[in-house]
């Protein structure tokens, strides 16, 4: 503990540096900025600023604190415009769409914005405590995990998503299949065969998470708005004053310490990210509170879960890179890479050989995560003033967002014309009462699902045994069975007392 405290005492003395401080401030805003506009997210931010960090000949701890700044303010203002737009900023906010959205849309717009940054703020707090005390051993835990224990996990996170959303089951399971669908078009890394392209030479290398999100959120919820504007429908949303009140955060406390927990460790494991983290910590948030919430439609836990998973899940993830030198998600092998830039070799060496880079990181994410709430919270009325645009003027808006988004990151004319068939597709989908997040979350699974599968049956020559052989696989599967079985059981067995009454 004395060598903790030493350490990170040396990493404030770091962070507090009156430069280090301002980049930080301008690493957590230019990522709010970033995680806000569709499609972009905390991978494409922090990707954008290396060069420029690389280029400004900062040292080697002043860039990883500028580019970590930009990671989890990305994470931190990927909910603007899911909650507003319903158009989640990044794979990790879709979850956030489910009932941030309809809180907007029902004038509380202040509230759920206000929400939702105390939960990330919390939730972001805990993860780094936790890498303070426990990262060295969580990430040599993390490490054991086998592509079959992968396989496990994902086997869980599917049965979270079983009774995600929606009323229906059946079609909560069909939208996860399509999902599944669309993550194994292109050609197989394996073999090199080619599925289900069609023929078309653009759909060869597969099709990119910007352009499904985009397309099923952004564009399907275009057409909705066009629709209702033909129609008649089309009504002004209303707009509050309305804030996290003590009473919410009274109503949450539990929800934002099991999801922080939840999103930690799975942050924790390399190549699972801040998208897996939300989705279970929603659907184990779901199956404790269901029968007393109203998930989908508003709840207020339904938003704080996600929120602090995610945040959570972020601080995570740098765990594995700063001890074992493995990237815990897409964005952290960005960093890892940046590292190696600068000629630092990350690792456990790397808090004895260069303390001031490896402590001077956590404590600037201390302050970030307090410089993101006091940048944020003030400006939650600004952003909920958005809501009052006419909606005949947020529709074009809605769209130019959309389509510079996705061009300029795959640059791919065939993707325009690719998001615009799947926002038709997704909005036939919500005529027919589907919930589009199944979609997103059976794609992004679907891909970590596949590849741990192959890996697993090739280290055991096609032997399907391998996928039960260790201790990890066998409580995984464990739970994602009682997360099936048990709402069945506790529903029968409620329906008994009420027959015996």
């Amino acid at each position: 503990m004395d060598a903790i405290l030493t350490g990170l005492g040396q990493g404030f003395a770091v962070a507090l540096d009156p430069f280090n401080l301002f980049l930080v401030l301008i690493g957590c805003f230019a990522g709010t900025l970033i995680g806000a506009l569709p499609g972009l997210g905390p991978i494409n931010g922090v990707a954008i600023l290396l060069p420029i960090a690389y280029s400004l000949k900062l040292p080697p701890e002043s860039a990883l604190i500028l580019l970590a700044g930009v990671y989890y303010g990305a994470e931190f203002g990927g909910r603007i415009s899911s909650i507003l737009l319903n158009v989640p900023g990044d794979a990790s906010a879709v979850m956030t769409t489910l009932d941030g959205n309809p809180m907007a849309r029902r004038g509380e717009a202040g509230r759920a914005l206000s929400l939702s940054a105390v939960a990330s703020f919390i939730g972001g707090t805990f993860a780094v405590v936790m890498m303070t005390l426990f990262g060295p051993l969580m990430a040599s835990y993390a490490v054991t995990f086998s592509p079959s224990d992968y396989v496990a996990l994902m086997v869980f996170a599917f049965a979270c998503l079983a009774s995600l959303v929606g009323s229906n089951p059946v079609k909560t399971l069909l939208g996860a299949v399509i999902g599944l669908m669309l993550a194994s078009v292109g050609i197989d890394a394996n073999t090199g065969v080619v599925r289900f392209t069609f023929g078309v030479p653009d759909l060869l290398a597969g099709i990119d998470f910007l352009v499904i999100v985009i397309g099923f959120f952004g564009m399907a919820e275009l057409i909705s708005l066009v629709e209702q504007q033909f129609s008649g429908k089309l009504k002004a949303l209303k707009i509050d004053k309305t804030f996290v009140s003590f009473r919410d955060m009274m109503d949450v406390k539990w929800t934002i310490l099991r999801s922080s927990i939840i999103g930690f460790f799975v942050g924790v494991l390399p190549g699972t990210g801040a998208s897996v983290a939300s989705a279970v910590a929603y659907g184990t948030e779901k199956r404790i509170n269901g029968a007393k919430g109203t998930f989908g439609d508003g709840d207020i836990r339904g938003l704080a879960a996600p929120e602090s998973a995610n945040n959570a899940s972020a601080g995570g993830a740098m765990v594995p890179m700063l001890t074992l030198g493995i990237p815990g998600s897409g964005t952290t092998a960005i960093l890892l890479g940046a590292l190696m830039l600068f000629s630092v070799t990350p690792g456990p060496m790397m808090f004895q050989t260069r303390p001031e880079i490896a402590w001077g990181l956590i404590a600037s994410m201390y302050i970030g995560n307090i410089a993101l709430l006091v940048i944020n919270l003030p400006l939650v009325g600004l952003f909920a003033r958005m809501l009052t645009i006419p909606q005949q003027y947020l529709s074009p808006l809605i769209a130019v967002m959309a389509f510079i988004g996705v061009y300029s990151v795959v640059s791919n004319p065939h993707d325009l014309f690719m998001i615009t068939a799947l926002g038709v597709f997704g909005w036939i989908l919500r005529k027919l009462d589907f919930s589009i997040a199944p979609i997103i979350l059976g794609f992004v699974l679907g891909r970590l699902f596949e590849d741990n599968l192959r890996r697993a049956l090739s280290i055991s020559g096609g032997d399907w045994g391998i996928l039960f052989q260790s201790v990890n696989s066998v409580m995984l599967y464990a739970l994602a069975a009682g997360m099936v079985i048990l709402p069945i059981w506790l529903s029968r067995r409620r329906r008994a007392v009420v027959n015996d009454e």
